[in-house]
Parts: structure tokens; sequence; C-alpha cells
């Protein structure tokens, strides 16, 4: 999804006409087409609930303490579109001027789920696989400072017998207020996973800047917009910055510090006893 060349075989809006979200179907030459979710980028890269660098920082963050099975955000990356061949004509400018080129976020589509109230206090204390997934879902919730939690954001797998939690919209997070729902902003489980807790606490801060500081590199190459492997942070204290040719996005160094200081936070309380460990 990041960086090999596809078609758009398909491509409507996501909930009602007129969305800023769309659900494309995207063809690769070696393997079956896939579904995502599509979301064109502000102008400059950043706005209120459209903020493609949260949304990747959310997804790169649980890799530092889950297992690729158990990821709670699927795989969510960002796209340099060519204006002359993006999928839709109308009301469609370049992210960022002088390079002829729409950022987009593509997130994997998820299939069998649903966004019924994930938080079953009955399941919970019957159901330990479910338990270890909701635990996994508070953590990630809680490091970001989620604060969109309404319907159809956080989702439930309905396959029997595999309880996956997933977000799947995390553009308002690491530190945005507003006043939508935000019931997963804080810690809700007493609960967690025993290798949850000893991959949290080998995370360092340095890895956080490392991770999470640039993750998206552009460069403009003869008026286009071409995606790179990401270099040195050009600018910690700006989550998109822009120096001559190149273009990054990522989290800025306070919020860095902040994921750092609810992780130290959560440890205190884990070695308090405040938890269980499963």
């Amino acid at each position: 999804m990041r960086y090999e060349a596809f078609r758009v075989a398909g491509f409507e809006d996501n909930r009602f006409s007129g969305d800023r979200t769309q659900i494309a179907v995207l063809s690769y030459p070696d393997c079956m087409p896939i579904r995502v979710k599509w979301a064109a980028a502000p102008r400059s890269g950043d706005s209120f609930n459209n903020r493609p660098r949260c949304e990747i920082a959310v997804y790169e963050l649980q890799k530092l303490f889950l297992d690729e099975g158990d990821y709670v955000v699927p795989p969510t990356v960002a796209r340099a579109v060519p204006l002359d061949e993006y999928p839709r004509e109308h009301a469609v400018i370049s992210t960022f001027s002088g390079t002829g080129a729409v950022v987009v976020l593509m997130q994997y589509w998820l299939s069998n789920v649903s966004g019924a109230d994930l938080y079953d206090e009955d399941r919970l204390e019957r159901d330990s696989v479910y338990a270890r997934h909701l635990a996994d879902l508070n953590v990630l919730t809680y490091l970001v400072r989620h604060a969109d939690a309404g319907p159809g954001n956080l989702l439930i797998s309905t396959v029997e017998g595999n309880p996956r939690l997933f977000a799947v919209d995390n553009g308002v997070t690491f530190g945005e207020i507003c006043n939508r729902p935000d019931d997963w902003r804080n810690m809700r489980v007493d609960r967690l996973p025993r290798g949850t807790v000893e991959r949290l606490r080998a995370i360092s801060e340095e890895e956080l800047h490392r991770a999470l500081g640039v993750l998206v590199q552009f460069e403009v190459r003869n008026g286009r917009l071409v995606q790179v492997e990401p270099t040195a942070n050009l600018d910690a204290s700006g989550g998109v910055r822009r120096v001559d040719g190149v273009i990054q996005m990522g989290l800025t160094g306070g919020e860095i510090e902040d994921v750092y200081e609810r992780l130290q936070d959560l440890l205190k309380d884990i070695d308090e006893g405040e938890y269980e460990i499963l």
C-alpha cells in the first residue's frame, strides 16, 4: 500500500454523497484488489479531524507493543496521487502548492465488523480473549488520547471466537479537544495482558521519537510529489514541515513527549497495583 503502483478500479463516497471519505478499490499488478478507506488530505496537510499524520502515528505506535495479529489499527499509509490521475475531477486541489498532487490517506477496509458498543462487562468477566483485545485497544486509545469515539470509529469483529477490536478513525488524537465522545481517552479496563505490559516497559522516549517523529516524507521533483524513505527530522516543533523540496509529516516533539508521559503514568499505576496482570 505504501509504495507499489496501483490503479483505482472502484471509487464511491463512504457514508453519503459528498462525504469527506470514500471507499476505493485498488488494483495491483501482482495481487488481488483491495478495498481501502480513502481520504484526501486538507490544504497544507493538516486540519481538525483530517490529520493524516495522526492517523499514521496511531498505526505506527501500536507496533511498539503489539504483535501484528493483535493490531488495533488496520494498515494505514499516505500516498501522493497526481492530480491528473485522481479518480474524482471536481473539488480537488494540490495538498501542497507547486506539487501537482493530492496526499491521500489510505486505510485497509475491514469486513465482518460491527460498530456496536464495545464495552461489555459481562463478556469481560467470562471471555479472556475478548478481555485481552479490549485491554490492548484501551491501552492504545489512552496513549494517543483518543477523542472521537463516535459511531463507527471503534469496531468489533463479528467472527465467532475471534473478538478482535479496532480503531479505524484516529484523526482526533494526541491532544485535540472537541465535543465528541471521548469514552476511550482514559483507561476503562482494570486487567492488562502480561505480554503487553512487558513490551510497554521496554519503550523508551528515544524510540518514540524515532518511530513517530517522521512518518511520511515526500520530495518535490520537477513539479511532482514523490514519496521517499524518511530521513532526519527537519523541525520537531511542527507536524507538517516543508524545507526546500522536502515535505515531512509526523508528530511534534511535544506530542511525542506527552505520549511518553502518559506511558509512564500507566506503568506507575501498574506498579502500584491498580491493574490485574493477565
